[in-house]
């Protein structure tokens, strides 16, 4: 592997670790900046070298899977990102390549981007029936019940309408309540929401309906589905429709018959987007046309009718008082400035990560320096620069420990990394806290009730030593800790228990191996079909793995060898952890039988009308194949639905046999 494909290998980690962070676990922990940085980046790559793009790239995404905890929702037409452009030569750019395909100029629509969640409503004659979210565009999760208690979202229109009508926009949550939400959130002793538009989402996703009622929720609406059917023809007319129909629209939009007039709405709102209750990190500049939309089209993401402008971060200054260090799951120290208290994009900043060793000495980072601050978006407060000029010598350079803060064991940094690490994964109990969190996470083991403050009690009071020790607790060793009573230490017993049936991808995944996610962890799960074979297998053939790669490959390798690990798995079966393969019926999942797809690989291309993807998938599972995300020598068939690209066109240069929808079910029988 040469270094461009090290490179590309490495963002699709990063891209596709943060944004199962920032969509799926309303977690993030890099800024908007940050990571619409590392994604242009890899479009950039992609461009200059597309024999490396993926099918799955981070780059070719719209949001994440739908939550399994929720009843999955089809959209009848799919919810699409924006692209964004970061300057005033790229928006141009943008409406420039607009006129030249409609052949003249059209108006446009300019609109605050709402630092929300994307929801999709139905209203039936005028009253409202379902609602979900965006999810990966296509399938989105149920949230009908929770958006009932959305206050300002009208259960009945003002003026009636006929039939069924769908309309979208973003649930959001206003500065105030987003400020009194953490406050209160702290003082329970609780982690914090990192920005708005998380805390919105992980509000609207409860499972208890009550929960996202106390949170104070808003909705703003911007589209609707089929409008010229209801006699609406152009986007800014759409705004006065829903506005009219008692539909909540936000104010700070602007019809614009030029470029000049977009790039004056961009200034004019630049300073005064912080004056609004609401966050918004940009500007959506749409074409007013409907009619032309269709005929625009859009990519596998995103419209090519609408743009999204971005504005840089919020700039502050304050001073450095100290630097802590943080000890991470997997060893690494990561160093902490803790800040002169200081207010950015309406909430107040007292802490900011500083990566690594190498970042702060890059940046020359130093206790009492006074410096510059963003926190793009709400999330994660970064330190840009240190304003040098300010010095006075009294300012005192950084020096990582050489020893671990939290366990005291030296310190290493391998070759070729930037991180320092603590090598004592079995007793450090820094890193067990982590991995305690980790392990029982809902991708993991999914073991309720084992929270943060709760495995923090556990290591501090030894209860727990090493991860397996999770399944020999007593209600002895929880009685005492706090609020736990007699009802939730049974209740966290149950759940421990009931994580033993977990399939081997769980545990795989819960393991913590580097580079293995969820979806790694099933491919690995699927193809060796038991933790036996997987760790056993050389470094060689798990590459051959569809998949997975030399990288991967060499971490899940290294992983099995080393002989800690080994004891671990030994003491995770002696604990009852079946480890159960998702072949095996005792998992609670089908068991594949013989079948038409018996020994072959499939790959899904273009849009399947009759049935989801991922049924479609299980399907393949159930009757002995496996699925694959892309084409290869290895393919058996492919399955090409509606506007297939270039998967189809692959599969035809190999010889690769191709089926339609209609034939694949009827493989199915």
């Amino acid at each position: 592997m040469n270094d461009i494909e090290r490179r590309v290998a490495e963002l699709y980690e990063q891209l596709s670790h943060h944004a199962r962070l920032y969509y799926k676990d309303d977690a993030p922990v890099i800024s908007d900046a940050e990571y619409d940085a590392l994604l242009r980046e890899l479009w950039e790559m992609e461009r200059a070298y597309p024999e490396l793009a993926r099918p799955d790239s981070p780059t070719k995404r719209v949001g994440s899977a739908a939550l399994e905890k929720f009843v999955k929702i089809r959209h009848e037409r799919p919810m699409l990102s924006l692209d964004n452009v970061f300057d005033t030569g790229e928006l141009r750019s943008f409406i420039d390549r607009l006129e030249a395909a409609i052949e003249g100029q059209g108006a446009l629509v300019c609109e605050m981007k709402i630092d929300g969640l994307a929801v999709s409503l139905i209203y039936e004659d005028g009253v409202f029936v379902r609602g979900a979210t965006r999810g990966d565009g296509r399938v989105g999760e149920d949230v009908t019940e929770n958006l009932r208690t959305v206050k300002t979202l009208p259960l009945r229109l003002k003026k009636t309408v006929p039939g069924r009508l769908e309309v979208r926009g973003e649930v959001l949550i206003t500065r105030e309540q987003f400020a009194e939400l953490n406050r209160v959130r702290e003082e329970n002793g609780e982690a914090l929401f990192a920005n708005p538009r998380n805390a919105a989402a992980g509000s609207l996703r409860q499972l208890d309906s009550k929960i996202t009622a106390a949170r104070g929720l808003s909705i703003f609406l911007y589209y609707i589905v089929d409008a010229p059917g209801r006699g609406v023809f152009r986007q800014s007319d759409t705004l006065r429709w829903l506005a009219d129909h008692g539909l909540p629209t936000q104010e700070a939009w602007a019809f614009c018959d030029s470029a000049e007039e977009v790039t004056a709405f961009i200034e004019k709102w630049r300073e005064r987007r912080f004056d609004l209750n609401y966050v918004t990190d940009g500007v959506v500049v749409k074409l007013d046309d409907i009619a032309l939309w269709d005929r625009l089209g859009s990519t596998s993401h995103a419209p090519r009718w609408a743009v999204a402008f971005k504005y840089p971060p919020e700039v502050v200054f304050t001073r450095v008082l100290s630097i802590d260090i943080s000890v991470g799951r997997t060893g690494v120290l990561t160093p902490v400035a803790n800040l002169d208290p200081v207010q950015v994009g309406g909430t107040t900043v007292q802490r900011a990560g500083l990566h690594n060793e190498d970042e702060v000495r890059r940046k020359d980072i130093r206790v009492g320096d006074r410096v510059r601050l963003h926190k793009a978006g709400e999330i994660i407060p970064e330190i840009l620069e240190v304003e040098k000029d300010a010095r006075t010598g009294a300012e005192v350079p950084f020096e990582m420990p050489e020893k671990c803060p939290a366990c005291g064991s030296p310190v290493v940094r391998l070759p070729g990394e930037v991180a320092v690490r603590c090598p004592n994964r079995s007793s450090c109990p820094a890193q067990l806290k982590e991995g305690i969190r980790y392990f029982a996470s809902r991708g993991g083991m999914d073991i309720r009730g084992l929270g943060d403050k709760l495995a923090e009690q556990m290591v501090e009071k030894k209860i727990i030593r090493s991860l397996p020790d999770i399944y020999t607790l007593t209600k002895e060793d929880l009685a005492g800790l706090d609020r736990m009573g007699d009802k939730s230490a049974q209740n966290l017993l149950d759940a421990v228990e009931e994580s033993k049936k977990r399939p081997l991808s769980a545990l795989i995944a819960a393991l913590g191996i580097r580079f293995v996610g969820n979806k790694i962890a099933e491919i690995l799960g699927d193809h060796f079909g038991s933790m036996e074979a997987l760790r056993s297998v050389s470094e060689e053939e798990l590459a051959l793995v569809e998949g997975i790669g030399p990288v991967i490959a060499s971490s899940v390798e290294a992983f099995f060898r080393d002989p800690a690990n080994g004891e671990l798995l030994t003491c995770f079966e002696e604990s009852g952890v079946t480890a159960l393969s998702l072949r095996d019926d005792r998992a609670g999942i089908k068991v594949p039988r013989e079948g038409i797809f018996t020994g072959m690989t499939v790959v899904f291309t273009g849009e399947l009308l009759s049935i989801a993807r991922n049924e479609a998938e299980k399907q393949v599972k159930a009757l002995g194949g496996k699925t694959a995300s892309s084409v290869s020598s290895k393919t058996s068939l492919v399955v090409a639905g509606e506007k297939a690209g270039s998967k189809l066109e692959k599969a035809k240069t190999l010889g690769v046999r191709i089926v339609d929808e209609a034939e694949f079910l009827a493989m199915l029988g």
